[in-house]
């Protein structure tokens, strides 16, 4: 069921499970120093060999457990860390049973918390990035500080403008911290949201308003509101690449189809490298697709995390000749052609051709799938069906790959 990973992460919720086959054994937690002030942050598993450590970074009015433990507990999304150390970063003053600042303390600023991050790193080669809101901004700033440790980044519902659903929610709302709850769930459910889902809903309130120190909460909030424009723009190929100020790891954006935050990752999605960007929009879900649709998302970040490791064999060797090095086996089938991946149905052979979301890729899908290029920036991603030869199929990898 949907709420069948949810290892009681909240106390005061009906939803509460017994607790599965956990990880307890191999989880440490640590209060690291840095330049700004203490990080909580939790650690499973070790770094193993040269692979990246997956970072994750929550949103506001959450911590790693009540926005992460749905999509790591999530069957599909354990086999995939198997294979990588995780470490979870709480924002200060928002893990479980956090004190409360002392009086006239001042929270890091949103660059403080990203330049807090390389100090969860003294023993991390690289990672790759999963960040929610508030997170996902930070993630984005702390890449663009230090894009050598960062070899790619799945954004939820990241918003890279200065000004924010807060500006907008004060100027409806009287009283800050008598409203505190109420602003934070309007940043994470869009209206039909929040008087639909009553269950998911009903549990996050409870979350919010009882296990989060709600002096910590609103310092967090009052940086997040504060925070400035990423000031990122896509580069224009052959012009700028190499001067323009934008992030230059690979990049998943994802954000449900009901979310509040659709226009802010819309506009993130415009300010990035089309070439090395992908947007992930996800049908019949709202505002947590971490948690709302866990399987989903396991899913896109493993072929994501496949498609991070093929343009690090990038590095060493053409595309063309990395798109020549490429088996293609099929003769006369059926295939699934998605933002993102290709996969073949048949056998369900997975053909490591990335797709990302740019000109050159929709110019290709129209041949392919009749859809014309309008159409197809256009529309939501999602699946294409198209009958294709194995002629076709190379055709189409090569030219999505140079």
């Amino acid at each position: 069921t949907l709420f069948s990973s949810m290892n009681a992460l909240f106390p005061h919720s009906p939803l509460c499970l017994s607790k599965g086959t956990g990880d307890v054994w191999w989880r440490q937690e640590h209060d690291i120093e840095t330049p700004h002030g203490v990080l909580h942050v939790t650690m499973r598993g070790v770094p193993k060999g040269n692979r990246p450590v997956i970072l994750t970074y929550h949103d506001i009015g959450l911590n790693h457990k009540s926005c992460f433990n749905t999509l790591f507990n999530y069957e599909d999304m354990q086999e995939i860390t198997q294979h990588f150390a995780v470490v979870h970063v709480d924002a200060p003053g928002q893990q479980e049973a956090a004190p409360p600042f002392p009086s006239g303390y001042r929270y890091p600023t949103m660059d403080e918390l990203a330049e807090m991050l390389p100090s969860v790193m003294t023993q991390v080669n690289s990672v790759i990035g999963i960040g929610v809101g508030a997170g996902a901004y930070i993630l984005s700033r702390f890449a663009l500080n230090n894009p050598t440790l960062v070899e790619g980044l799945v954004l939820i519902n990241v918003d890279p403008c200065a000004e924010g659903w807060i500006d907008w929610a004060a100027s409806k709302l009287s009283g800050w911290t008598s409203n505190l709850v109420d602003i934070v769930m309007a940043h994470h459910f869009s209206t039909d949201e929040l008087t639909e889902n009553q269950e998911l809903i009903q549990t996050y309130r409870l979350h919010i308003a009882q296990d989060i120190n709600q002096d910590n909460l609103a310092l967090f909030c009052g940086s997040y509101q504060y925070r400035r424009d990423l000031e990122i723009e896509r580069p224009i190929v052959g012009l700028n690449e190499d001067t323009v100020n934008t992030l230059t790891c690979p990049a998943l954006l994802v954000v449900g189809d009901t979310s509040p935050a659709v226009e802010a990752v819309v506009e993130c999605n415009s300010r990035l490298n089309p070439t090395k960007t992908t947007l992930l929009k996800m049908a019949d879900c709202g505002g947590l697709p971490q948690v709302v649709q866990p399987g989903k998302l396991a899913e896109a970040f493993k072929y994501f995390e496949q498609s991070v490791r093929l343009c690090g064999c990038a590095s060493a060797c053409s595309m063309t000749e990395m798109t020549a090095a490429l088996e293609v086996r099929c003769t006369e089938s059926h295939f699934l052609f998605r933002v993102g991946v290709i996969k073949k149905k048949k056998n369900s052979v997975f053909l490591p051709g990335v797709l990302f979301f740019s000109t050159q890729n929709c110019l290709m899908m129209q041949s392919l799938c009749g859809k014309t290029q309008s159409a197809y920036l256009n529309s939501p991603p999602g699946f294409y069906s198209h009958s294709s030869t194995k002629k076709k199929t190379k055709t189409f990898l090569s030219e999505t790959l140079t």
